[in-house]
């Protein structure tokens, strides 16, 4: 989001992509200014080739895409102000990380390319001095290395592609305070993710994208708001299936029910009102309640569901 009368830091108008027959991207648009910035969605929904476009990595095929009022394409010198972290592991296995951060910073004409490489690799909490090269880091620290390499230009925008993916749970929320003191101090932050709760600690924006369209977007409470709302599936287990299944649907929280293999499938658009009342009407049915689980709860479903309501 942008403040009155100011240029959104990234402005996307009918973006579309295509490689042959393949769409990747299918008429986006929106803007996203300062601060932390999610891109929600499944593996394959095109995040990775949109962020190769918003950074002049890739023309698009069709709209237009401005970086801070520029095209990308355009202005060669637009990439002393963004920071990169790509999905694709490409680092120089045998370079130590000093080594590797600080070529990223003499690409960027940085004056002092070691201090700034320094600052960069404590930045993510990694040694600078480790004499170790690259190909002998694990998953989790080639992905800090990666961020740090981002960081070493100190640019205004910093496009970051699945960054949390291997980070062991204390480096994950450590790397999350980051992106959003980079975001308080005016820096625009852009995520993507697969993994809802990922996004929910960021506590920011969110662009839901799948099949390579955007099928919603706005702080997460409104996009929790629009997944919680579907209609949900549950399997209840229960030694009386028929009474139950007759009970239920007296309640008015199942819009259906049917019997299978002893237990009963319910569909809802309440899933926590049916959770707090089915073990009532199953005391009322003098039903024997097993198992309580959701069938659809899956993200797939939730993206399936977004695109089903455009």
């Amino acid at each position: 989001m942008t403040s009155p009368g100011s240029s959104p830091t990234i402005a996307v108008r009918q973006l579309s992509k295509w490689f042959g027959s393949v769409v990747a991207l299918s008429d986006l648009s929106f803007d996203i200014g300062p601060g932390v910035t999610a891109l929600l969605g499944p593996n394959g929904a095109g995040k990775s080739t949109l962020f190769r476009v918003l950074c002049g990595l890739a023309n698009p095929s069709q709209g237009t895409v401005r970086i801070f009022d520029e095209n990308p394409r355009a202005n060669p010198d637009l990439t002393s102000r963004i920071g990169i972290a790509p999905q694709q592991e490409r680092l120089f296995e045998r370079q130590t990380i000093i080594e590797f951060v600080r070529l990223a910073a003499t690409l960027h004409h940085i004056p002092d390319p070691d201090r700034a490489a320094l600052l960069a690799i404590e930045t993510v909490e990694l040694d600078p001095a480790d004499p170790r090269p690259l190909a002998a880091y694990s998953k989790g620290m080639r992905q800090r290395v990666k961020l740090a390499q981002a960081l070493v230009g100190d640019p205004d925008l910093l496009v970051l592609d699945e960054p949390l993916e291997g980070l062991d749970p204390r480096q994950r929320l450590r790397t999350i305070e980051l992106f959003r003191r980079l975001g308080d101090e005016g820096k625009t932050v852009v995520v993507s993710s697969h993994v809802l709760e990922e996004v929910e600690r960021f506590g920011s924006r969110i662009l839901v994208i799948t099949q390579g369209r955007l099928v919603a977007e706005g702080p997460f409470s409104a996009i929790r708001d629009l997944m919680d709302d579907r209609p949900h599936r549950l399997r209840v287990g229960t030694d009386q299936p028929l009474a139950l299944a007759a009970g239920l649907l007296t309640t008015g929280l199942v819009t259906g029910a049917r019997i299978k293999d002893g237990w009963i499938e319910v569909e809802t658009s309440d899933s926590p009102a049916f959770r707090r009342s089915v073990a009532v009407v199953a005391r009322d049915c003098e039903a024997r309640l097993t198992e309580v689980r959701a069938l659809d709860d899956d993200l797939e479903s939730v993206f399936a569901y977004l695109v089903g309501r455009r």
